[in-house]
C-alpha cells in the first residue's frame, strides 16, 4: 500500500521538472537533476531520504568521549609487508628526483624572464642568503651527528658485522647468511656465496663525501683545481651552507643577496679570498668526531643494560638525522650524479672529471648532475633482518620470508634497540620463516 502512496509524489516532482524543462531547456535541467531521476527509475518505490548518494573512503569513527579520540583506520597506518626499493640499472641514468617537465617549464620561465631584461625573483637560500629557522636544525644535526658515529663504533664491538671482500654486501649477525646472491669477482667458483670478512663502520654508515666551498656561489671547480679543496661528509657539509659555523671549514656568510638574469650571476658581491682553515689539535678531535674514518672502536665491556640504553640512543639519532637533512634539503640544493654516487652540496656540480659509469667516455668524465635525494645523502644500505640471531643462518632457499633493513636499524635492534613502526613493514616482524622441510608446502 505505501507503493501506491508515493506513486503521486514521484509523478509531481517529474512534472515540475518538466515545467522547469520548458523555460531553462531541457539539457541543462538535466544535468541538475540527473542523480534524482536516476533515482526514481532504478527504484521508483522508495522514500525520497534514499536517494542520498554514498559516501565512499575510510570509516570514520566519531564519540564525544575524550578518552577515546575518532580514529580514522588506525589499525592501516603501516602495511604488514613492503617491497624494498628496485635497484636500478646501472646502465641507465637515475631518475629524476623533480619531475623533468616541471624542470622545462621552469627553465622556460627564467628565459623569458631573461629576454624581458627581469631579474630572476630569488628567495633564500637560493639567494646566498641564510635561512633563520633552518639553522637550529643544522646545529641539531651535527650533534646527533656525532652521537651516531660513536654509537655506531660502540655497538659494533657486540654486534658483529660482515662484509664481502668481493661485493658490497654486508650482514649484520652473529655468522654471515649462505643467500647466493654474490656477482662478484670469482662468483661463479663460489656457487655466489660470499667471501665474509670482518666488518667497520664504513659498512653501516656508507660514507658519501661531498667538496667543501667558503662560497658556494663562487668560482666552479675545475680538474685542475680539484686538490685544493678537502672532502668532508656531505651531511657536514650541508650543515655548514645552512649556517654551523666551524673554525675548520669557514663559510662566507652574506649581508646582501645576489642577483641573477636568467641563468647568470650578475652580482656575486665580489669575489673573497677564502681564509687558511686552522689546524689544531682540537680542531683534529673534533674532525675525528665528524667522520667515520676518524671513528675507534670502544673496547670497553658494555653490560646489557647499557647496550640496550646505547642502542635506543642511536637509533634515536639516526632517525633526527635523515629527518633534518630531509628538511634542509627541501631548501638548500644538493646535486649527485645520474650515473654514480658523487654528492655535491650547493646551487652547481663542480667540473671534476672523475665519472667512471656508464658511458663516461661520452661524457668526458664529468659528472650527469641532477637533484639528490636523501637516499644519496645517506644511504640506508638494506641488510637481511635476522629474526632468531641464535639462530641457524639465513639460506637462498628462506630467502621469500626473510625481511630487509638499513644496517643501522639492523645493528640498533640486534643490540636490543625496539624496533621503529615505520621500518617493521619491511622487516616482515608478522611472518614465520619455516624451516627447510615446510617450506615446500607454503603456497
Amino acid at each position: 500500500m505505501a507503493f501506491y502512496h508515493q506513486i503521486p509524489s514521484h509523478f509531481a516532482v517529474l512534472s515540475q521538472l518538466v515545467k522547469e524543462a520548458k523555460g531553462r531547456g531541457f539539457f541543462s535541467v538535466l544535468k541538475i537533476k540527473r542523480p534524482m531521476i536516476h533515482g526514481f527509475l532504478k527504484v521508483g518505490y522508495q522514500p525520497l531520504h534514499c536517494f542520498a548518494q554514498k559516501k565512499t573512503g575510510p570509516s570514520v569513527n566519531v564519540s564525544l568521549d575524550p578518552n577515546n579520540p575518532p580514529s580514522i583506520n588506525k589499525f592501516k597506518k603501516y602495511k604488514q609487508n613492503v617491497d624494498l626499493p628496485p635497484i636500478l640499472p646501472k646502465n641507465k641514468k637515475k631518475p629524476y628526483a623533480i619531475p623533468l617537465k616541471k624542470m622545462q617549464r621552469d627553465a622556460r620561465e627564467d628565459k623569458r624572464l631573461a629576454e624581458l631584461g627581469i631579474e630572476k625573483p630569488l628567495e633564500p637560500p637560493k639567494n646566498g642568503l641564510l635561512v633563520p629557522e633552518l639553522i637550529p636544525v643544522a646545529y641539531e644535526i651535527v650533534d646527533y651527528w656525532k652521537v651516531l658515529i660513536r654509537g655506531v663504533a660502540q655497538l659494533l664491538t657486540v654486534v658483529p658485522v660482515y662484509g664481502c671482500s668481493k661485493c658490497s654486501a654486508v650482514h649484520v649477525g652473529p655468522v654471515g647468511h649462505k643467500i647466493q646472491d654474490c656477482y662478484g669477482s670469482g662468483n661463479t667458483q663460489r656457487k655466489s656465496y660470499h667471501s665474509w670478512v670482518t666488518g667497520s663502520i664504513n659498512d653501516v654508515l656508507i660514507p658519501i663525501e661531498s667538496y667543501h666551498l667558503f662560497d658556494p656561489f663562487g668560482r666552479r671547480i675545475k680538474h685542475e683545481t680539484r686538490f685544493a679543496y678537502d672532502r668532508i661528509p656531505a651531511v657536514i657539509e650541508l650543515c655548514i651552507q645552512a649556517g654551523v659555523d666551524l673554525p675548520e671549514y669557514p663559510s662566507r656568510r652574506r649581508t646582501n643577496p645576489i642577483r641573477m638574469l636568467g641563468k647568470k650571476v650578475i652580482d656575486i658581491g665580489g669575489y673573497m679570498e677564502e681564509p687558511k682553515p686552522c689546524r689544531s689539535e682540537d680542531s683534529m678531535s673534533l674532525l675525528a668526531e665528524l667522520d667515520t674514518y676518524g671513528a675507534h672502536n670502544a673496547r670497553a665491556p658494555l653490560s646489557q643494560t647499557e647496550k640496550r640504553k646505547l642502542a635506543e640512543t642511536t637509533i634515536k639519532a639516526y632517525s633526527t638525522v635523515r629527518r633534518g637533512v630531509r628538511q634542509l634539503m627541501r631548501k638548500y640544493t644538493v646535486k649527485a650524479c645520474g650515473y654514480c654516487s658523487e654528492v655535491h652540496v650547493g646551487p652547481w656540480g663542480h667540473n671534476a672529471k672523475l665519472c667512471g659509469a656508464f658511458k663516461h667516455q661520452w661524457r668526458d668524465g664529468k659528472h650527469g648532475w641532477q637533484d639528490a635525494t636523501l637516499d644519496e645523502v645517506i644511504p640506508p644500505n638494506y641488510v637481511w633482518h635476522v629474526q632468531d640471531p641464535e639462530g641457524p643462518p639465513l639460506t637462498s632457499r628462506l630467502r621469500q620470508f626473510y625481511g630487509k633493513a638499513p644496517a643501522v636499524v639492523e645493528l640498533c635492534v640486534q643490540a636490543g634497540a625496539q624496533i621503529p613502526d615505520a621500518y617493521r613493514p619491511m622487516m616482515r616482524i608478522d611472518i614465520v620463516v619455516p624451516n627447510s622441510e615446510e617450506a615446500r608446502l607454503v603456497a
